[in-house]
């Protein structure tokens, strides 16, 4: 058998790292940063324990790794086109779509932040990424500023501040947050066309919210 080429062993090492990341975000959203062992990520990994720290020293270079993903993929919504009212929908859009779809991220992520003894890790992160968190800022006040707002700096906190708690409650609530309903109150909300399809077809809608009916 010939030896595998530079990009085979490229392919696996990165399938590897990837699936170490996976281990990790599942570990630390089910147990949180503290109680979450190097032991349980390599277990659910499949990985030794070598080749883990291979890649990642620790758990805090796993962390940081996982919320400077987290921070990038945040400022990404602001990558839309179009008029205001189009890149400020699909700026809604694409929070709640993320949030929904990247739960146990949103859970981890909000374990940090939450808890003093691990808000340092995300401050840190959040400092790696100013760039990107000020272009973000300074790209919804533009957008709010093309809208006419008054304050398009205060537009900016309100409008993070409310899909932060969309966040909060999807990460908590997961399959039992009113997704599509809240989608379309928040279009509404700001004057902007109801969507005419949903981000998730066929999702039910709760009549209320209990994570005890959760898995």
């Amino acid at each position: 058998m010939s030896p595998r080429s530079a990009e085979a062993n490229e392919e696996l090492r990165g399938r590897s790292r990837e699936r170490i990341l996976a281990a990790a975000l599942a570990v630390f959203a089910e147990k949180g940063f503290h109680d979450a062992t190097v032991s349980e990520i390599t277990a659910r990994a499949g990985v030794s324990r070598g080749l883990l720290t291979y890649y990642f020293p620790g758990k805090q270079s796993l962390v940081d790794e996982l919320l400077d993903r987290y921070l990038d993929e945040v400022a990404a919504v602001l990558d839309v086109t179009g008029g205001p009212d189009e890149r400020l929908a699909a700026v809604i859009d694409g929070i709640v779509r993320t949030a929904a779809t990247t739960v146990p991220v949103q859970r981890m992520a909000l374990s940090l932040v939450v808890n003093p003894a691990t808000h340092p890790r995300f401050a840190a992160a959040e400092a790696r990424k100013e760039e990107r968190v000020v272009a973000l800022e300074d790209g919804l006040r533009e957008l709010f500023a093309a809208r006419g707002a008054e304050d398009p700096a205060l537009e900016e906190v309100l409008l993070r501040s409310v899909l932060e708690g969309v966040i909060f409650k999807i990460a908590v609530y997961a399959e039992e947050y009113p997704v599509e309903a809240v989608r379309r109150r928040l279009h509404a909300m700001y004057d902007l066309p109801s969507p005419a399809t949903d981000l998730f077809p066929g999702r039910p809608r709760p009549d209320r919210m209990r994570a005890s009916r959760l898995p």
